[in-house]
């Protein structure tokens, strides 16, 4: 599934459509080119056991679950039906830590909010794209637990972006599509605040060790990125309806 050509430090298209399911506290669809992403974020006031200690909780809980359907990708994959692969486990803890930078748990209460990350089309980018989705969701989530007076503002403390770049042919590129990420000598994706404080960042290299200037490049690029993702994100939540 090929994309137009871009610039080594242009974004795929990236689109937020908020509410896409009516049910959720927060439902967001989001796209980064031909990468589509259903985010679902569900507030459930019951903990999990070992986050209570005399029957009380120190502090409330924001986890994750990732998915991919089985005609995500070019050929039909098994769907996961018991155990989840360890990839995709991986990416659930991943998206679970970044989504808990945004929140305030003490503010948040005795409950949690779930984000479910279902990808409908995989073309890239499919962890960076959920945390991007899942932001939103979590944050339109939040905005209306506030507008309830059940949880104080504060709660969402600040946003959370995610995006890939990776070295090809000896540049630093930014935001991969899967025919791009197969080519590339590196690739990294890399979780950031809006106020631009790293999250987390994780790059291998998929042939050669790479340089400190190359690690370099690419986080200054992925800096960019995000921070165009961040307005994208705001945007978007501007025009929600709480």
């Amino acid at each position: 599934m090929g994309e137009a050509t871009r610039m080594p430090d242009e974004l795929r298209p990236v689109t937020f459509e908020l509410d896409y399911v009516i049910y959720p506290e927060g439902s967001v669809l989001v796209s980064m080119g031909n990468t589509k992403v259903l985010c679902n974020a569900s507030v459930d006031e019951n903990l999990p056991r070992w986050l209570k200690t005399g029957g009380k909780a120190r502090h409330g809980w924001v986890t994750a679950e990732y998915a991919m359907l089985p005609r995500a990708t070019a050929e039909r994959t098994q769907r996961e039906t018991l155990t989840p692969k360890g990839r995709t486990q991986e990416i659930t803890r991943l998206i679970a830590r970044s989504l808990r930078a945004a929140v305030d748990l003490e503010k948040l209460g005795e409950r949690q909010i779930i984000v479910d990350c279902d990808v409908i089309q995989a073309d890239g980018g499919t962890r960076t794209a959920s945390i991007n989705g899942g932001y939103v969701a979590l944050a339109l989530a939040l905005r209306r637990l506030e507008k309830r007076k059940l949880v104080p503002a504060g709660t969402l403390k600040q946003s959370v972006a995610a995006v890939s770049v990776g070295i090809i042919n000896g540049k630093a590129v930014l935001d991969l599509d899967y025919e791009m990420d197969l080519a590339a000598d590196v690739d990294m994706n890399v979780v950031m605040t809006g106020d631009g404080r790293f999250v987390e960042v994780q790059g291998t290299a998929e042939g050669e060790p790479f340089t400190r200037a190359a690690h370099n490049a690419m986080l200054l690029l992925a800096d960019l990125g995000i921070q165009q993702l961040v307005k994208l994100q705001a945007a978007a939540l501007d025009k929600a309806t709480v």
